[in-house]
């Protein structure tokens, strides 16, 4: 036979083994609906938790942490050192900063621990990236004034203080070491420990609790009278995935400079390297778990195919009696296992995809189906006096910190998810199509 008709026959001997198989058998349909509902859940599960990790370290690196960091500069080496990283390539931003830990008092309630960031004034141009970050309720980014003060949303609430209301922050620091000396327990104690009032002009919102509850920003010019650390530049770069290079690069430019010896340089890998080594271990077993869904599905396709050979047995019989070579006959049931791996990975990429990127109404339809059995239940139990039953919330903001669950769709990802599908059948299909081998046309014609 010429290859072109060889494969022609093969295919179609392949879909009439699925389509028109012995006995209306639902296993090819339960094969592909397998392998449709194990794509479908991956994608979303991903997409999902894409959007819950990247959202965290999105906002730790473009508030926090930055793509690089370089400290222990004075600051009159800060304004050298920015000219420096400006010229290297990748560049998008260059913030100095100071930070130091300190409490926080309000003029109602209580005191809270805090981390204060000390920014300039035109911090916002300098990173645009940092603005888009931060939502705010009342107020602005305002810290032009070296008595202004930003909280965190979360913050202000414990500390019941609201714009152009007065709180006093310490610094932990100063806290620590002062006191050594005979001054009294108040005022002494106070002066060393760096205490000052600053006005709230901005309520902010970052969308990661931990900043929102124990974050807050003054102009770096007060922030120099807390902290002894020197100034600390954060780089964010075009890409965060050339840090590598571009701490080589910075390490190059500086090494050839004077007065600049001591400096520290470290990337958003060294910096968070626990924290994001555990949301890898953490996607990565979540893959592991769910893709078992497909060596269950592959193990359903491959009976399902052995089962085939076995009742195929006088039409294999007869194909190789008239031509067919084992390898073709063979490649029958492998083509039979495309078509399922195929069909059923491609209708759950495109059912995945369609509720990946509609994440939050399939949660909200999902939510308000369950909600309406709970009623009716409520409604039968109310009969007999018993107690009713709350409703249902898949992600309750009582109990998570979102607004609204986010969802991020990584193409790569997909695409590893549509190739796992597909495998796992036509890699079932192979190995059970080994017994065809096993097959002798001339002992089946003779009984038949």
């Amino acid at each position: 036979m010429k290859n072109g008709r060889a494969a022609a026959w093969i295919w179609y001997v392949a879909a009439r083994y699925i389509f028109r198989g012995r006995g209306n058998s639902p296993s090819p349909v339960l094969a592909v609906l397998g392998i449709a509902v194990g794509v479908l859940v991956l994608i979303v599960i991903l997409a999902v938790m894409n959007g819950f990790q990247l959202s965290f370290i999105e906002s730790i690196l473009e508030i926090s942490s930055y793509h690089l960091r370089l400290e222990s500069f004075s600051a009159e080496k800060a304004g050298e050192a920015r000219s420096v990283l400006a010229a290297l390539p990748g560049i998008n931003a260059i913030l100095p900063f100071r930070e130091f830990q300190g409490l926080v008092r309000g003029s109602r309630n209580g005191q809270r621990p805090v981390m204060i960031r000390g920014l300039p004034a035109d911090a916002l141009e300098l990173d645009p990236a940092l603005g888009s970050r931060l939502e705010f309720e009342a107020g602005s980014f305002d810290i032009a004034d070296r008595r202004s003060a930003l909280l965190g949303a979360e913050l202000a609430g414990r500390l019941e203080a609201g714009i152009g209301d007065e709180i006093s922050l310490f610094s932990i620091s100063g806290i620590l070491s002062g006191g050594d000396g005979a001054e009294s327990e108040t005022d002494g104690a106070a002066e060393s420990a760096g205490v000052e009032t600053f006005t709230v002009t901005g309520i902010f919102r970052t969308g990661f609790y931990e900043y929102d509850t124990s974050w807050g920003f003054i102009n770096i010019e007060s922030a120099a009278a807390f902290s002894e650390s020197g100034v600390t530049l954060g780089v964010k770069l075009k890409n965060r995935f050339q840090d590598r290079q571009a701490l080589e690069a910075a390490r190059r430019a500086f090494s050839v400079r004077a007065g600049f010896e001591e400096i520290k340089l470290s990337s958003w890998r060294d910096y968070n390297r626990s924290f994001f080594g555990a949301l890898r271990t953490e996607k990565l077993f979540m893959f592991i778990l769910v893709g078992l869904i497909f060596i269950v599905v592959g193990l359903n396709i491959f009976q399902t195919q052995r089962r085939s050979v076995l009742e195929h047995r006088e039409e294999i019989g007869l194909l190789r009696a008239i031509g067919g070579r084992e390898l073709a006959v063979r490649f029958v049931f492998v083509c039979n296992g495309a078509i399922i791996g195929f069909s059923g990975a491609a209708s759950g990429l495109v059912l995945g995809l369609l509720i990946a990127s509609n994440i939050s109404l399939f949660f909200s339809i999902l939510e308000g189906a369950v909600n309406f059995f709970i009623n009716m239940v409520n409604v039968l139990m109310s009969f007999w006096g018993a107690g009713e039953m709350g409703n249902f919330a898949i992600f309750s903001p009582a109990v998570f910190y979102i607004k609204e669950t986010p969802s991020r769709i990584i193409p790569h990802e997909v695409a590893l998810i549509f190739m796992f599908g597909f495998l796992s059948a036509l890699l079932a299909a192979w190995f059970a199509s080994g017994r065809v081998s096993r097959i002798r046309p001339a002992e089946v014609l003779r009984y038949e």
